[in-house]
């Protein structure tokens, strides 16, 4: 059953003149004035009147773009609209006029007309009538849409303040959504969409759904002008305490000058050359410019505080004094005579010429032998100041010369860091590690090291952060590596090598007494405990617990005896006496004994010297015969070069077995086997030809070798031995093995030149031929 409104208990018209609307869509009961110029629209709107329902056709005319100035013609028309009532009409001059109309039904056009000068149009009326039937379901979306559109009026969206008072007394559904249409603002296009909607329910939804939106469209701008406007407060207040704290400032006469301002007035006091003043002052200008509080001004600031903080033109006064120079490096170093000789030598030449070069030393040798101390040694001696650039493991070339500014959380490289600490542009660069510098994709950092290294170039050392020069040439660069094989060849060209032998036991010993034994007092409390080391308990921690180049396994031992000696202290208020027994009791069982190196004289079996990155080694070569088809075999992990060796010698055995009196059958019925112990550790080099001949003919002749001798030398294939390196080393492993003739390749003779007092208790044999080598070590053969 369907209940009929209002507007059809009245006879109407099936043809009603046309009244277009621009931007409004008239709803039904809806009361809008309207404004009409055109003549055809008021000769239609004077006819009606006549009539007695004075009804007219509202159709709303579709949006043109904002390029059109045109006359809207009945294309542009809707072909559904709404049957008003004409209400009201007010004359206004120039021929126009205003009509106040209110919406009555829907109706759908068929046919528009322009006769006698008037649009009208022959429309059908539509039945807007409410199904009874459905009106629970209509009363919740109504609910649902005066709850929304209480949401929009408590948000403030121009709603009338009587609104609610009228739709709480309205019941009618239908004049509850077109009164609430009348107050909303809706594009024409949804409008005329509503409007054409015949189903009533589906077209309270699509108005509920709209007015849903409409809310969360406000409660985003409302949030988004909320917080513009705390924004804008912070700000305001912000400035307010910024300005009354500078008038505090101003009226306590300490006022600021203004960043960039101070920023300019460091530039202008900088010693920096001309060309980077510009460069930088170009900076200024654009921080100048820029928001302060923007990411740019961030960066540039960073930037220019970086520069600006470099020690341009600040240089330490080197303390010229020979003796006092001398007395602090002997202070701090025991030996070393190469080294300190060239401080004294550098220092010699900046008393007569003050811009001499500054020396690129590359202190190359064992680890713990003192080379990375060393630069901080010659630092005090110079009075200058120093840092320390360690590359063991840098990969990246941006570690030395900078990140470009482009980059987030770009920096300079070490290098200009380091110059920025200490504030001077002659300090002492320590290069810890070159020799363990990686390379990637990201660049080779030793390549980078070529600009830093040469006294030519790195006047103008260019650091990618930076992007103007800066001078490095009055630093003094002391790089320590541990070995010179993995360093480039044009790298190793720009320094001057200078090597760092093993440490002797007398060194070792006045190392201890000098330095490591009060460092470790110091260190763990003992200072005026009367805690004591005798010469003896030295003398039994470095032959009996140390094998090493260096110090640092003496000075852990050193500092494992002081801890022992404070816990006894804490625990027995006493202090313990150390002698060589009691080292086992405290250190453990003797890790090298003197009886290790087996003196007893054996067939085949000879004591080799070697030299490794940690000093010197004696090596023991054996070689064996069995009975075979005349094989060489060799184990013990050799390298290229000591397999070559080892075929040299056969071979020189062969071409000589009569000299030795050897039986030439004996290589073609019996097997050789060279063997050198400790297979897990790999070994190669040309000095051990000598030592295996030795031991190839003594396995041959069935005789033994003198083991109270130890040689080393390269062989050729006419018995000559060749010269070697390594020649400290190789002298303290023996001696440190308890061996008492070493023989030495003739050619290295010169090699011992400053190392006499190594001499004392060993017997130093030249030979030039293996034939001298096999008279001496070869005995005869027991009967």
């Amino acid at each position: 059953m369907k209940r009929v409104t209002k507007c059809f208990q009245e006879e109407v018209a099936t043809t009603l003149p046309i009244i277009p609307t621009m931007d409004v869509v008239v709803f039904p009961h809806m009361i809008v004035p309207l404004l009409v110029l055109d003549d055809k629209i008021i000769q239609g709107i004077n006819s009606t009147l006549q009539q007695e329902g004075k009804m007219v056709l509202l159709l709303a005319s579709k949006k043109q773009s904002s390029h059109f100035h045109g006359t809207i013609g009945t294309k542009d028309l809707y072909m559904f609209g709404t049957v008003a009532t004409i209400m009201r009409l007010i004359k206004i001059p120039d021929g126009g006029i205003k009509i106040l109309v209110q919406g009555q039904h829907k109706a759908r056009v068929e046919s528009l007309h322009t006769d006698n000068d008037m649009l009208t149009a022959r429309v059908t009326h539509l039945d807007s009538s409410v199904d009874e039937e459905h009106m629970s379901l209509y009363a919740q979306e109504i609910k649902n849409i005066k709850h929304v559109v209480e949401r929009m009026a408590s948000m403030g969206k121009g709603l009338s303040p009587d609104f609610h008072a009228i739709i709480n007394k309205m019941h009618d559904p239908e004049k509850i959504a077109d009164f609430i249409l009348s107050h909303i603002n809706l594009s024409v296009e949804k409008s005329q969409e509503l409007l054409e909607m015949q189903d009533f329910k589906c077209f309270l939804h699509e108005l509920y759904l709209h007015l849903v939106k409409e809310c969360e469209i406000s409660d985003v701008q409302e949030r988004i002008k909320n917080y513009a406007r705390d924004s804008m407060n912070q700000s305001q207040k912000e400035f307010y305490l910024r300005e009354q704290l500078k008038a505090i400032k101003k009226e306590l006469g300490e006022e600021e000058s203004d960043e960039v301002d101070q920023l300019r007035d460091k530039l202008t006091q900088s010693a920096m050359p001309h060309d980077s003043k510009l460069e930088i002052m170009r900076h200024v200008n654009r921080l100048e410019k820029t928001s302060p509080d923007s990411m740019e001004a961030t960066v540039l600031r960073n930037y220019l505080e970086c520069v600006l903080g470099l020690p341009w033109g600040k240089e330490t006064v080197d303390r010229l004094d020979l003796k006092q120079a001398r007395a602090v490096l002997d202070e701090d170093h025991y030996g070393m005579q190469d080294i300190k000789e060239r401080i004294l030598d550098f220092i010699s030449i900046k008393i007569l010429k003050k811009d001499g070069t500054t020396p690129i030393l590359c202190l190359y040798g064992p680890p713990g032998t003192g080379k990375t101390s060393l630069g901080a040694s010659i630092a005090r001696s110079l009075g200058r100041e120093h840092f320390r650039v360690s590359l063991g493991g840098v990969k990246d070339e941006a570690e030395i010369r900078g990140h470009r500014r482009t980059y987030v959380g770009a920096m300079p490289g070490r290098f200009m860091q380091g110059m920025r600490k200490v504030q001077s542009c002659n300090p002492v660069i320590i290069i810890d590690e070159l020799d363990k510098i990686g390379a990637d994709f990201r660049g080779d950092p030793s390549a980078a090291m070529l600009e830093v290294l040469d006294p030519q170039q790195n006047k103008t050392f260019y650091d990618n952060y930076l992007g103007i020069p800066f001078d490095l040439s009055k630093a003094i660069f002391i790089a320590t590596a541990n070995s010179l094989e993995t360093i480039s060849e044009p790298l190793r060209d720009r320094m001057e090598i200078i090597q760092l032998s093993s440490y002797t036991f007398e060194e070792k010993m006045n190392i201890a007494k000098r330095h490591l034994i009060q460092k470790s007092i110091m260190e763990t409390g003992l200072d005026g405990h009367g805690v004591h080391f005798s010469d003896e308990v030295m003398d039994s921690l470095i032959s009996s617990y140390t094998r090493e180049a260096g110090v640092r396994e003496l000075e852990r031992l050193i500092k494992k005896l002081c801890a022992k000696a404070t816990r006894a202290l804490v625990e027995e208020q006493s202090v313990p006496v150390f002698t060589p027994e009691s080292l086992d009791r405290y250190l453990g069982p003797r890790c090298h004994r003197e009886d290790d190196g087996d003196h007893r004289s054996q067939i085949g079996i000879c004591n080799g010297l070697a030299w490794t990155s940690v000093g010197g080694q004696m090596i023991k070569i054996e070689a064996i015969i069995m009975p075979g088809r005349g094989k060489l075999m060799l184990t013990g992990q050799l390298g290229s070069v000591m397999k070559e060796s080892a075929q040299a010698a056969l071979s020189y055995a062969r071409a000589h077995a009569l000299e030795f009196n050897i039986d030439p059958r004996l290589f073609a019925t019996y097997d050789l086997h060279i063997h050198v112990p400790a297979g897990g550790i790999p070994k190669d080099g040309p000095s051990a030809g000598v030592t295996m001949l030795t031991s190839i003919l003594s396995a041959l002749t069935q005789r033994k070798i003198n083991a109270s001798y130890a040689m080393t030398g390269e062989l050729n294939l006419r018995g000559n031995i060749m010269a070697i390196g390594g020649v400290k080393e190789k002298i303290l492993a023996a001696k440190r093995n308890g061996v008492k003739h070493i023989m030495l390749p003739e050619k290295n003779r010169q090699d011992i030149v400053g190392l006499e007092h190594l001499m004392n208790d060993i017997q130093l044999i030249w030979i030039g031929h293996a034939d001298e080598v096999m008279s001496q070590v070869l005995l005869p053969i027991e009967c």
